[in-house]
C-alpha cells in the first residue's frame, strides 16, 4: 500500500503506503442543512451589527426560531471565528430573555469562554449572577473550569483561587463543597499554570474539601519526576486509603515512560493485573511511546501484538504511536507496513497519521511528495488539521509556490479545515513578498468574511501593498470590513 508513488531514483526518501489506504474514501455524515444555514445567517447578523439594537431588529425581522440547538451552533461558530464578544453577548441575552426559555449548559459555557478570552471578566460574573437567578442548575463543574481556565490563562494563581471562591455565592453549599468543584480548580491549575502551583493549592485546601480518586488522578497526570509521583501515589493509597483505578496506573506509567524508566513501567503493568485492573489501550499506547523514546521501535511494535493476547485491540492512536517511532528512526518502510496493517483491520488513518509523514517530507524539503500526499489525503476523505496545513504552507513559502498555496487556502475556505489565522500569516507573507496584491486582498477578504480576525502584522503588510499599488478604494473597503473586529482604520496604524 502506498502513501506516495515510488520514484525510480530518490536520494532522499521513498515512502510507500498500501492501495487500500489510497482507495478507502471516508464518507461524511449528512448535516441538517436548514439549521446550518440558519446558524450561518444568525452568525452574519451578529458579525454585521454595528450598534446596540440593530442585532435585535435583524433577529426579529428574520423570523428564525432561536432553538437551543441553533444557539449552541451559533455560539460555537462565534467562538472559533473570534467574532465580536459584546455582540455575541447581546445575542445571548436577547435569546435568553424570552419567557420560559432557558439556555443550555453548552451555550452558557461557550458564552463565558468567549468573554473570558477577550478579558471581559466583569461581564462573566454578570452572566453568572443572571444564571443563578434564572436557573443555577446550569452552573456545573465544567462551567467553573471554563471560567477559571480563562482567569488562570491571563491572571495569577492567587486571582484564580479568588475566582474559585466567588463561585461559593453562586451555587448550593453541597455542590461547592463537593470534590468535583475542587477538582475543577486543580485541573485548571494543571493545564494553565504548573504542577507545582496545583500541588501547593492542593496541600493548602485539601483539609477544606474531600479529595477523591479523581483528585489524585488529576494531580498524577502531569508529573515529570517519578520520585514525586511515587510519593503522591503512596499518599493516595496509604494515607487516604483510596484504591487506584486504570487511570491512576496509566498516569504513573506515563511518568515512567517519559522518564525512560521502562522497567518500572513493565513492573507496574504486572502489579495492575495482580490488583485486578486490566491494562487498556491507553496503557499499551503509552508503553509504545516510551519504547520509542529509548530507541526500541521493534519492541514497541511487539506491544501491538502482545495486547491482542490480553483481549485489548489497538486503535488508531496506538498504531500512530508505533508509526511515529519508525518515522523518527527514518525506517519508513516499516512505518508503511503498519499503515497497511491498520487499514486491513478496518482502521482509517487520520490527520495525525498523515502528519507523521508530512513531518519527514518537510525535513527533507520534498515538495513534490508533500503535494502528492496532500491530494491523496483529500481523495481519501481525510481533512488536514492545522498541523498538516502548517507543514504544507511553510514548504510552499520556501519554494515560492503561489499556486499551491492558493489551492490549499481555497480548500480550507470551502471545506472548513485548518487555522485561518496561523495559515494566513504565512500565506499573506508569501503573497506580499511576491507583490501579489490582488491575491493577497482576496485571501484577506475571504478570511474576514468567514469571521476570522487577521493579525496586525498581516494587516500592516496588506496596507503597505495596497498603498504602493495606489488601490485606495480597495483599502477603504478593507477598513470597513475589519471594523467589525474593533479595528479602527488599520491603514492609519503606525
Amino acid at each position: 500500500m502506498m502513501i506516495l508513488k515510488p520514484q525510480r531514483v530518490s536520494r532522499v526518501l521513498t515512502l510507500h503506503l498500501s492501495t487500500t489506504f489510497l482507495h478507502s474514501v471516508a464518507t461524511s455524515p449528512s448535516l441538517p442543512v436548514k439549521e446550518d444555514d440558519e446558524a450561518e445567517a444568525v452568525y452574519k447578523m451578529i458579525n454585521g451589527s454595528n450598534s446596540q439594537g440593530e442585532l435585535k431588529e435583524s433577529l426579529t425581522s428574520s423570523g428564525i426560531h432561536l432553538s437551543k440547538d441553533l444557539i449552541d451552533k451559533v455560539l460555537k461558530r462565534v467562538r472559533f471565528s473570534h467574532a465580536n464578544p459584546l455582540q455575541a453577548l447581546e445575542f445571548y441575552r436577547h435569546a435568553g430573555a424570552r419567557r420560559g426559555f432557558h439556555h443550555s449548559s453548552f451555550s452558557l459555557d461557550t458564552m463565558l469562554y468567549i468573554l473570558g478570552r477577550n478579558r471581559k471578566f466583569d461581564q462573566i460574573w454578570e452572566i453568572l449572577i443572571e444564571t443563578k437567578r434564572k436557573d443555577r442548575s446550569l452552573i456545573t463543574p465544567r462551567t467553573m473550569q471554563v471560567v477559571l481556565g480563562r482567569v488562570a490563562k491571563l491572571c495569577s494563581v492567587r486571582e484564580t483561587v479568588e475566582s474559585f471562591w466567588k463561585f461559593k455565592r453562586l451555587v448550593p453549599p453541597e455542590f461547592f463543597d463537593s470534590p468535583a468543584c475542587f477538582n475543577a480548580l486543580l485541573r485548571t491549575l494543571c493545564q494553565e499554570k504548573s504542577m507545582t502551583d496545583a500541588r501547593n493549592v492542593y496541600h493548602t485546601l485539601k483539609h477544606q474539601f474531600r479529595p477523591d480518586l479523581q483528585t489524585f488522578n488529576i494531580l498524577l497526570s502531569g508529573w515529570r519526576s517519578s520520585e514525586e509521583a511515587e510519593a503522591f501515589f503512596e499518599e493516595m493509597t496509604k494515607e487516604k486509603g483510596l484504591k487506584p483505578d486504570v487511570v491512576t496506573y496509566n498516569s504513573l506509567i506515563d511518568v515512567y515512560c517519559k522518564d525512560r524508566e521502562m522497567e518500572k513501567a513493565y513492573k507496574l503493568m504486572d502489579k495492575m493485573r495482580e490488583e485486578g485492573e486490566t491494562p487498556d489501550v491507553i496503557t499499551y499506547t503509552t508503553m509504545i511511546g516510551g519504547l520509542g523514546l529509548i530507541g526500541q521501535p521493534d519492541k514497541a511494535r511487539e506491544v501491538l501484538k502482545d495486547m491482542k493476547e490480553y483481549g485489548c485491540y489497538p486503535d488508531v492512536p496506538a498504531y500512530n504511536a508505533a508509526i511515529r517511532n519508525y518515522c523518527i528512526a527514518r525506517r519508513l518502510r516499516d512505518a508503511d507496513v503498519l499503515v497497511d496493517e491498520m487499514v486491513k483491520k478496518g482502521l482509517s488513518p487520520n490527520a495525525t497519521t498523515y502528519n507523521l509523514f508530512f513531518r519527514v517530507l518537510s525535513l527533507a524539503n520534498d515538495l513534490g511528495r508533500s503535494w502528492e500526499l496532500y491530494e491523496r489525503m483529500l481523495k481519501n476523505g481525510c481533512l488536514p488539521n492545522t498541523q498538516s496545513c502548517m507543514f504544507l504552507i511553510k514548504m510552499f513559502k520556501r519554494h515560492e509556490k503561489v499556486d499551491m498555496a492558493l489551492r490549499l487556502w481555497g480548500d480550507m475556505v470551502v471545506k472548513g479545515f485548518g487555522s485561518y489565522s496561523l495559515v494566513s500569516d504565512v500565506l499573506l507573507d508569501l503573497l506580499c513578498d511576491l507583490a501579489k496584491v490582488d491575491e493577497a486582498e482576496k485571501c484577506l477578504l475571504e478570511m474576514v468574511e468567514k469571521g476570522h480576525r487577521p493579525s496586525n502584522v498581516s494587516l500592516k503588510r496588506i496596507k503597505l501593498l495596497l498603498e504602493l499599488a495606489n488601490k485606495h478604494e480597495e483599502l477603504n473597503n478593507l477598513n470597513q470590513k475589519v471594523a467589525v473586529f474593533g479595528i479602527q482604520r488599520f491603514s492609519d496604524e503606525k
